[in-house]
């Protein structure tokens, strides 16, 4: 018996749910199909499969069974795609997670031709503000904005940084006013990242002057994008990233406020940066994402 082919066999027929969609799906008659699974289960000693007239599902040992299976072919996947990658092309899976804004805003929308420049990348996008670690979510790269780290399990490439805007609507400061000093900024509702913090502090720096501000508002959240929809909508004042907010600047949805300060100027906050596992080092496929976002951010910077 081909162990490896019935394992695959096994677990398409699971996921099809039956011996007939599982032989479609692959090509196959379903004679073939039921023939390796009847073999397995004899090699086996032990009956992975219920078999009715109307369905086929899968006992609790097949359950446990077919966990692992798919594990193994995963794991195989992944060995193959590791050594495919280190050519010129870029070639198999790539996992990739962002932060939800920064790939909505900047990463998506252009997609699209880094798919067709690059067509034998399988490509899963994760989207999240947590941070993540690459090993147990079996991420390739990484893309985060701030917190530098230092580690010898990581590899850090940094790819840029961004500037921290206070924006706000034309309308909201035409009837609040527009904040000429940072201390200004305690007669303003202000638009807050929620960290769970009781109170929130900003800070600025002009020429050799350092500020440090505790601001308030009536609306928090834990996204950016929620922010900047509730500033355009009039509801306060928003610290937010430049690659967000810069087309509602030039477009007028936005006014820039404070633009003679730097906001949050710790350098590493600002950081743009690539992590990625040491041993993915002459990966093709993560060389030509990073080279896309390097792209992506020089069209914006």
């Amino acid at each position: 018996m081909d162990k490896l082919a019935a394992l695959r066999l096994f677990v398409e027929t699971v996921n099809a749910g039956g011996f007939s969609p599982a032989a479609r799906r692959l090509g196959i008659a379903t004679s073939s199909v039921t023939r390796a699974m009847d073999a397995l289960e004899q090699e086996l000693g032990v009956s992975l499969l219920n078999r009715s007239t109307r369905q086929v599902t899968v006992t609790e040992a097949g359950q446990a069974y077919h966990a692992r299976a798919l594990h193994i072919l995963d794991t195989l996947a992944e060995a193959d795609a590791l050594v495919a990658d280190r050519g010129e092309e870029a070639r198999g899976p790539l996992r990739v997670s962002m932060p939800v804004e920064f790939g909505r805003h900047l990463i998506l929308p252009n997609l699209s031709g880094f798919l067709a420049r690059h067509p034998g990348l399988e490509l899963t996008l994760i989207l999240s503000d947590e941070v993540v670690d690459l090993l147990s979510a079996r991420i390739d790269l990484s893309i985060r904005l701030g917190g530098m780290l230092r580690s010898d399990d990581v590899v850090m490439r940094g790819l840029g940084q961004f500037e921290r805007w206070l924006v706000a609507s034309p309308a909201y400061l035409q009837a609040h006013g527009t904040p000429e000093t940072p201390a200004d900024l305690a007669k303003h509702d202000c638009l807050c990242l929620d960290f769970g913090d009781a109170r929130q502090y900003w800070r600025f720096c002009h020429d050799d002057e350092q500020l440090q501000v505790a601001v308030r508002g009536r609306l928090r959240s834990n996204n950016a994008d929620a922010l900047r929809q509730a500033a355009i909508g009039s509801n306060g004042l928003a610290l937010l990233g430049d690659w967000l907010v810069r087309e509602d600047v030039a477009a007028g949805r936005l006014v820039r406020v404070l633009a003679d300060y730097r906001i949050n100027p710790n350098q590493s906050s600002s950081a743009i940066s690539a992590l990625y596992l040491p041993g993915q080092r002459s990966s093709a496929r993560i060389g030509a994402f990073i080279a896309f976002v390097e792209e992506r951010l020089a069209a914006v910077y």
